[in-house]
């Protein structure tokens, strides 16, 4: 992609680019304090005028002018809101500041082709922004989650003390009754015996049966296809429904061997589609090479196979393991008092005890889920260079 010497941009255009965040965001401080429509005339008003006069007169000063209205940014918040404010005015200043500027002086073209049109980069950015704010909707509610974990009261909002940073209003009472609390370890070591096992199992399972739908020669490979991912496609409560009325037929209702298959079958269809997605460049003539040199197939799938498709392996036992860890509906229906889940003990902290230390475990479900999901990355980009699909 050949790439746009930077150019710089009339003042006025500088300015009403930054005065359009100014407004949307004003639209959030002004309902704060009461007002959304005078938030968003305002914040597009007072952003506009100190745009212009940065991008006017303050070109070459770039660096100080940035930091200039930073600290306007921040006496302006703590002013209105105290120590909450001025750290939102700092993110604001620093925000606007680098803004203004990227608009200014072109670098917004740098990395757009020369010969794109103002449509063509009014979509780039846009539709940047659209995937920014559909990501910040979608993590705020763990955003909000996990500073109220901290909470010193037993409130499922935030206190006066926590919106002034009040050291007083912070304390790790909820983590301590978590680590405490029999009924809260008692669910926990549930988790810990059922989801590994049904690890294992949709491992196993999900694996040989992505191995054996890889053939081409299997016959009703697709429709095979469709039902065994059917579990991720049925509505949950569908399955759990059916799950309890057979298992009260054989006898597996309420048991811990049934809690563990039901997971397993929650489970299989992400190996399956992880494992035949790595099969996807898997080369044939490893297989048929190992075969001429007298491996019989268990030491070719071990020696040869396993390890170019473990990547994939490893990440659908990764998303096997969130699945049966976080599950609720169906160890509901499938199981008993004795089969209490973790996820299940955060649903009656809802629904009959209302105990803020949900907020503490949801807060280590959080961190425990992003490390896998960091390692499920690692896993892909490894699949990738052993697939010679990356270079790095």
């Amino acid at each position: 992609m050949a790439l746009t010497i930077a150019k710089p941009t009339s003042a006025i255009f500088a300015a009403g680019v930054a005065a359009v965040f100014g407004a949307f965001f004003g639209i959030f401080v002004g309902t704060a304090q009461g007002s959304g429509l005078l938030g968003f005339v305002a914040g597009g008003a007072v952003i506009f005028a100190l745009a212009w006069v940065l991008a006017t007169f303050m070109r070459e000063q770039q660096k100080a002018a940035r930091w200039g209205l930073a600290v306007i940014f921040i006496v302006a918040g703590f002013l209105f809101a105290g120590l909450p404010g001025a750290v939102t005015g700092a993110i604001f200043g620093v925000f606007f500041g680098w803004l203004t500027f990227f608009v200014a002086s072109g670098r917004y073209r740098t990395e757009i082709p020369p010969y794109a049109t103002p449509r063509q980069v009014l979509w780039h950015y846009a539709f940047r922004i659209i995937a920014g704010l559909i990501l910040v909707f979608l993590i705020t509610p763990i955003l909000v989650v996990m500073p109220l974990s901290f909470n010193a009261e037993d409130f499922f909002t935030f206190t006066p003390e926590m919106l002034a940073f009040d050291p007083e209003g912070y304390s790790l009472k909820h983590y301590r009754d978590f680590f405490t609390n029999s009924d809260w370890q008692g669910a926990l070591w549930n988790s810990v015996r059922i989801a590994p096992v049904a690890t294992i199992l949709a491992v196993g399972f999900g694996t040989l049966a992505a191995i054996g739908l890889s053939q081409p020669h299997v016959p009703f490979r697709q429709a095979i296809m469709a039902i065994l991912i059917s579990p991720m496609i049925v509505p949950l409560i569908i399955s759990a429904a059916g799950m309890y009325f057979f298992y009260s037929r054989i006898g597996l209702q309420g048991t811990y061997l049934g809690v563990v298959l039901a997971h397993a079958a929650l489970g299989i269809p992400f190996v399956i589609i992880t494992v035949t997605a790595t099969l996807v460049g898997f080369d044939r003539s490893l297989t048929r090479a190992a075969a001429n040199m007298g491996a019989d197939p268990v030491t070719t799938f071990f020696r040869v196979q396993m390890p170019l498709i473990l990547p994939g392996v490893i990440s659908g036992g990764l998303f096997a393991f969130i699945t049966s860890f976080d599950e609720v509906v169906v160890v509901l229906f499938v199981g008993s008092a004795g089969q209490k889940t973790l996820p299940w003990q955060m649903f009656i902290g809802l629904r009959e005890q209302i105990s803020p230390t949900i907020l503490a475990v949801a807060t280590i479900l959080v961190c425990i889920s992003i490390c896998l999901l960091a390692t499920v990355e690692l896993l892909r980009r490894r699949s990738e260079r052993l697939r010679g699909m990356s270079p790095s």
